[in-house]
């Protein structure tokens, strides 16, 4: 397919550039600055704000809002952006806002991700590769998430936490607190990690060498009686050749807000 396939009944701004392939359906609405690239498939009553810009073979379903302006009170209409990559999928009534100005004026995603219905990314976040939102799970704005993170049904994120590759938030958990790379989070008469989201890892190839590092990495930091900065230094004198653990350790050492323990 070369050309566009654009409904007579979707509204598309003068402005929007699309790219080869691209199809638009019924009362779907394209803003100004929207760009599209080759063969998006936007479904009928989805609406796409702008300036925006989307790589390829992304899917918006019916009454998805992405790229709508920051939910932010002090937003008073500034040019601020949504930059999006390949191969992404919002679901129905998924939300996702664009970036403000005192964030730095951009919400970023990156490929190849799943927002299923009623999900919500905020303003400012930054999202990577691979993750998985399930429905309602919400990220508030300022969040940084990255690859192969899945979060919840409806699991709320505090604004500036961060979310570690490869981790696994349980559903309806409260996170208010960065969230270590390969760790299982779920809430239980409260929110606390459990140690590594083993059946996640192992899906995703990583050898039973690697996961046997990462638990000896997490029984130091949850069940030991070490405090965080001794599980650390631990985890240096045991486990210096594992890479998964080096990234462990540089993660909670830049957390601002703490840690999920």
């Amino acid at each position: 397919m070369t050309v566009q396939e654009i409904h007579g009944q979707a509204v598309v701004a003068a402005s929007a550039r699309l790219g080869a392939g691209v199809k638009i359906g019924a009362y779907a609405v394209i803003g100004d600055d929207v760009e599209l690239g080759e063969g998006c498939v936007v479904h009928p009553h989805a609406t796409i704000g702008g300036p925006s810009r989307f790589g390829r073979n992304n899917a918006f379903y019916a009454h998805s809002s992405v790229a709508g302006d920051p939910q932010d009170i002090t937003f008073r209409g500034e040019r601020t952006e949504l930059v999006c990559g390949d191969g992404n999928t919002f679901r129905e009534y998924v939300s996702i806002s664009r970036g403000t100005v005192k964030g730095g004026g951009i919400t970023k995603i990156g490929n190849g991700n799943l927002f299923l219905a009623a999900s919500h990314v905020g303003h400012d976040c930054t999202v990577g590769n691979n993750t998985l939102f399930v429905n309602g799970a919400t990220l508030a704005g300022h969040v940084t998430v990255e690859d192969f993170v899945t979060v919840g049904a409806f699991c709320p994120v505090h604004q500036f936490c961060r979310l570690g590759r490869y981790a696994y938030i349980g559903a309806s958990t409260v996170i208010t607190q960065d969230v270590p790379p390969f760790s299982l989070i779920v809430t239980e008469r409260g929110t606390k990690c459990y140690g590594i989201n083993t059946v996640g890892l192992e899906r995703k190839g990583f050898s039973p060498e690697r996961l046997k590092s990462l638990q000896q990495a997490f029984r130091l930091l949850l069940r030991s009686k070490l405090n965080t900065s001794q599980a650390l230094g631990k985890m240096r004198e045991q486990m210096a050749g594992s890479e998964d653990v080096q990234e462990l350790i540089r993660f909670i050492e830049t957390a601002e807000r703490g840690i999920v323990k």
